[in-house]
C-alpha cells in the first residue's frame, strides 16, 4: 500500500511516460478550517482522470471539469484560490470561513517527477523547489522538520517518509500493521532474530533485520519522529526493545498484550533501571478499545493510537484498552449484582406467608 503522496507521484510519472499531459495540484496555503493540510497533492490527467485529494471532493470536481473543458494548455504554474467568499465556501464544500490556495503545475520532463519518485521509493526525504516563472523543479535533501514554503516565486514541498516505525516481530499481525503503516507514510523497519519468521517475510516496502531488538533500537538512533511497537509476546525480545526505546525521545512506545501481561512487563522493566517517568511512557496494552479480535482489527486499533500520539492528541483513559476494559468489567459487575438482587427480591415475594 503506497501513501497518498507516493500514489500521486507514481501516477503522474506513469502518465507522462504514456504521453499524457498532467496537472499537479498542491495545497500551498490555507486560512481557517480546511479539509486537507498544506502540501496535500492531486494529479489530474488530460482526460480528467484524477488521483489524490485537496479537499472534500467539490474542488476536485471543479478542477476535473476545468481540465475537460479547457484541457491542460498552460505552460507555467499558476495560483488559484477557493472559498474566498461564503458562497464559494458553500459551493466547494469548505468548512465555514475556510479558504484554500493551490498551485496548478503543468508537468513536463523538466518537472523531475520520475527522479522524485525514485528517491522517495528508496526512503529518502527530498525537498522539491519549483520555480514558478520557469516551471522547472530542483531536488535536494530535506530535513524531517522542513515544511511547505511558498512566496509566490518558488514553491518548496517535502516528499518522503517523515516518520519512522520500528516493529518488533515479523508475525501475522505485523504484516497487517506494517502494510497500513506504509500507507500512512512511515518508513518501517521490522526486527526479528527468529529465522522462521524472517525467511517467510514478503511484505514490500519494509526493511527487515535479524539483529537483536536492543541493538536495533540503538542502531536506529530513534528521535521524536519515531514509533516503536513490540508484537512478539516474547519477553526475551519485546523487553529488550522496550528497555532501550523508553529511554529515547520516540513519540510512541507500545507493546501488545493483556492487562495482566502488561502489569508483569512493567515489573520486569523496573529491573532494567528504568525510571518511573520512563515507564509511564509505555503504551500497554497498545491500541484503543474497539473490540478488536482479528489481526487486521488489532492493527487498526494500534495504529489509531499511534496516529493520535503523532498528532499530539491525548486520548481519554476510557478510549485506551486498559481503561475501557476496566470500565467494562465494573459495568458487568454492577449489572450482575443488580440481577442477583432482583432475583432475590422476586424469590422473596413469591414465598407464601402465614
Amino acid at each position: 500500500m503506497d501513501s497518498v503522496d507516493i500514489e500521486v507521484l507514481k501516477s503522474s510519472a506513469r502518465w507522462l511516460d504514456q504521453g499524457h499531459r498532467a496537472l499537479l495540484v498542491t495545497v500551498v496555503k490555507t486560512w481557517g478550517s480546511s479539509p486537507r493540510p498544506e502540501g496535500a497533492m492531486l494529479a489530474v490527467r488530460d482526460d480528467g482522470t484524477v488521483v489524490g485529494s485537496v479537499s472534500g471532493g467539490c474542488i476536485e470536481d471543479d478542477l476535473i471539469e476545468r481540465v475537460r473543458q479547457r484541457g491542460i494548455t498552460q505552460t507555467k504554474p499558476e495560483v488559484v484560490k477557493y472559498g474566498i467568499t461564503a458562497e464559494e465556501a458553500h459551493r466547494f464544500g469548505l468548512p465555514c470561513g475556510g479558504t484554500i490556495q493551490l498551485v496548478l503545475e503543468p508537468l513536463t520532463k523538466a518537472s523531475g517527477i520520475a527522479e522524485l519518485c525514485g528517491a522517495v521509493e528508496h526512503g529518502r526525504l527530498v525537498a522539491r523547489t519549483l520555480d514558478m516563472e520557469m516551471g522547472i523543479a530542483q531536488l535536494s535533501a530535506a530535513q524531517a522538520g522542513d515544511g511547505v514554503g511558498f512566496d509566490g516565486k518558488r514553491l518548496l514541498t517535502i516528499h518522503g517518509p517523515r516518520h519512522r516505525m520500528l516493529v518488533i516481530g515479523a508475525g501475522q499481525l505485523s504484516r497487517y500493521l506494517c502494510t497500513i503503516a506504509v500507507g500512512l507514510d512511515y518508513q518501517v523497519t521490522v526486527c526479528d532474530p527468529r529465522e522462521a519468521y524472517t525467511d517467510a517475510w514478503d511484505v514490500p516496502g519494509i526493511t527487515i533485520v535479524s539483529t537483536m531488538p536492543d541493538d536495533t533500537v540503538l542502531d536506529m538512533k530513534l528521535d521524536e519522529r519515531c514509533a516503536v511497537i513490540a508484537l512478539t509476546h516474547d519477553p526475551k525480545l519485546d523487553d529488550l526493545a522496550l528497555m532501550e526505546a523508553l529511554k529515547t525521545p520516540a513519540f510512541y512506545v507500545g507493546a501488545l498484550g493483556s492487562r495482566r501481561n502488561n502489569a508483569a512487563r512493567r515489573e520486569r522493566l523496573k529491573e532494567f533501571d528504568l525510571t518511573e517517568t520512563e515507564l509511564t511512557r509505555l503504551h500497554g496494552p497498545a491500541g484503543i478499545y474497539i473490540g478488536s479480535r482479528t489481526p487486521p482489527e488489532i492493527a487498526v486499533s494500534i495504529l489509531a493510537e499511534v496516529t493520535a500520539a503523532k498528532n499530539g492528541v491525548e486520548l481519554p483513559h476510557m478510549l485506551q484498552i486498559e481503561g475501557a476494559k476496566a470500565a467494562r468489567d465494573i459495568a458487568r459487575s454492577v449489572t450482575s449484582s443488580c440481577d442477583i438482587q432482583s432475583l432475590n427480591v422476586n424469590q422473596t415475594e413469591s414465598v407464601p406467608t402465614d
